[in-house]
């Protein structure tokens, strides 16, 4: 979370306390005063021990990116049926459900607030299932990590948390970049020994921008998936990226429908001819997130 240096002055300036005296009573160090000052990322517990100890809210001392903070809050609190439940269970339904999962948006939504598989037809394979569970805690870490600088460790990072435990991952492992060359939607993607090389050349493009726009997101995203650094789950992590950076720069997610997959596979094979094909079934995701923004009231 970030924490707003002003606020958090008046704020001890109105109760009469020092940044000093907010170290000791809080048991926080002042190298994360000094995280503050330069607008980094305060992880979730020393936020709600700062927060308890002022007696203040999360609007009291956060930076106003109310998507972001909505999400923070209720995952730190647990707090079912709001945007962090709607988010888990929309994003982890079609983005599995467009590389072929069987489950159900009803089952992913049983499997998510139970914990629980309750009775699953025989069609459905173990692998959907554990990626199910697991892409919730990509979403997790995507929302703890939201405002961290995009980087290989992070990505490869998410795609271990998505592949962990699959009968894939037992033979190319998770986390790791492919070793035999893939295609997708009938693109052929970058030769495994370029991975690395690409990557680091599609992270330093995208690190050097000033101010990321939607535009930036999805010319990212297309580049990511053309790449195909992984042997599977390039799509899903590839779309994890995508909600990473909007939440990061303050700008309305996007999630694809299962029912509008053909188009994003269009948009994603048309790039080089028509931009827009893609940005525009993208723009329609963010469309579909407002309206569960809109549901909740949450400003955007």
């Amino acid at each position: 979370m970030i924490i707003n240096e002003a606020k958090l002055k008046e704020l001890l300036k109105r109760k009469g306390i020092t940044k000093s005296a907010l170290c000791e009573k809080v048991g926080i160090s002042s190298r994360t005063i000094a995280k503050i000052s330069k607008g980094e990322d305060i992880n979730d517990n020393v936020v709600g021990k700062i927060l308890a100890f002022l007696d203040a809210d999360f609007d009291d001392i956060l930076e106003a990116n109310h998507i972001l903070q909505t999400l923070q809050k209720e995952k730190m609190l647990k707090l079912g049926g709001g945007l962090y439940h709607e988010t888990q269970i929309k994003l982890t339904y079609n983005s599995n459900h467009i590389e072929g999962s069987k489950l159900t948006e009803d089952q992913t939504r049983y499997i998510f607030e139970t914990k629980t598989l309750g009775e699953l037809p025989a069609n459905i394979q173990l692998d959907d299932v554990i990626e199910t569970n697991n892409h919730f805690r990509c979403i997790d870490y995507v929302i703890d990590f939201a405002t961290a600088e995009l980087t290989v460790t992070l990505i490869k990072n998410l795609h271990h948390f998505l592949k962990e435990g699959t009968e894939q991952s037992k033979t190319y492992g998770a986390g790791q970049y492919k070793v035999a060359p893939n295609t997708v939607g009938g693109i052929e993607t970058t030769p495994p020994e370029d991975v690395a090389k690409k990557m680091k050349e599609l992270l330093d493009w995208y690190n050097s921008l000033k101010k990321v726009t939607f535009e930036n997101i999805v010319e990212f995203h297309y580049r990511f998936e053309t790449i195909h650094p992984f042997q599977d789950g390039n799509g899903r992590v590839g779309r994890l990226i995508a909600f990473k950076e909007c939440l990061k720069n303050n700008i309305v997610p996007f999630y694809i429908d299962d029912a509008n997959k053909w188009l994003y596979y269009r948009g994603l094979k048309e790039w080089n001819n028509e931009r827009n094909y893609l940005i525009e079934t993208c723009r329609f995701g963010q469309d579909l997130y407002k309206q569960i923004l809109d549901y909740f009231r949450i400003r955007y």
